[in-house]
């Protein structure tokens, strides 16, 4: 192994992995958002839209994530929308995320009892009321975890944009083997980079879970 490349190698792919945090960041936030809505919609009492939710959450978990990319970033500038590479990254991710999440969502919410909601529309909660007193509360414990195994696969998953060129982690390693030639070394760097980072956000999560209350 050449010491003093990997040396000179770990800033460098610091820079990328800080790019990866950023991306995976803003991709998860607008990806919880829209997955907090499509889950909540998934449970509306019109057809309509619970059969467009049901369709878009198919379509995100039975197509690669790597031909969603594709599709962000070639179809929309089709359609008159022209993304910048990180930003059609950001959307891409986004959007997968929120395909799974909205099952996370539906599925947690639907695990408090009946009998609560029945009993909060007896006494004459709105359906907002018993979602954000009622129902939100309670499933925070069971949506945690699966959320955060949703998180880890979006860090993962990221490292696909490379193949429309944004400048993350993967990328960073990949412009460093083509000047260097040294793929062994830098692909172990880069595995050990996302090893870190996951077990952080791992971490991060447990301790959050901790904390949550006992329902």
């Amino acid at each position: 192994m050449d010491w003093e490349i990997i040396r000179s190698s770990i800033p460098l792919l610091g820079v990328g992995l800080l790019a990866t945090v950023q991306i995976c960041s803003l991709a998860m936030l607008l990806g919880t958002l829209l997955g907090f809505a499509l889950g909540v919609g998934s449970l509306s009492h019109s057809p309509a839209l619970r059969g467009a939710i049901r369709a878009y959450v198919d379509f995100i978990r039975g197509t690669p994530l790597l031909i969603q990319i594709f599709l962000v970033y070639f179809a929309l500038p089709v359609l008159g929308l022209k993304l910048s590479e990180y930003w059609a990254g950001v959307l891409a991710l986004s959007l997968n995320a929120a395909g799974f999440i909205c099952e996370i969502v539906r599925g947690g919410l639907n695990s408090i009892e009946k009998g609560q909601v029945e009993a909060a529309k007896s006494i004459g909660m709105r359906q907002r009321q018993i979602l954000v007193d009622i129902l939100l509360p309670q499933s925070w414990r069971a949506i945690l975890p699966p959320i955060t195994n949703e998180l880890i696969t979006l860090v993962k998953g990221s490292a696909l944009l490379s193949v429309i060129s944004v400048y993350e982690l993967t990328r960073a390693g990949q412009a460093i083997i083509a000047v260097h030639f040294v793929p062994l070394e830098i692909f172990i760097l880069i595995a050990l980079y996302y090893y870190a980072l996951v077990s952080v956000i791992a971490w991060l999560s447990r301790q959050l879970e901790r904390r949550l209350p006992s329902w």
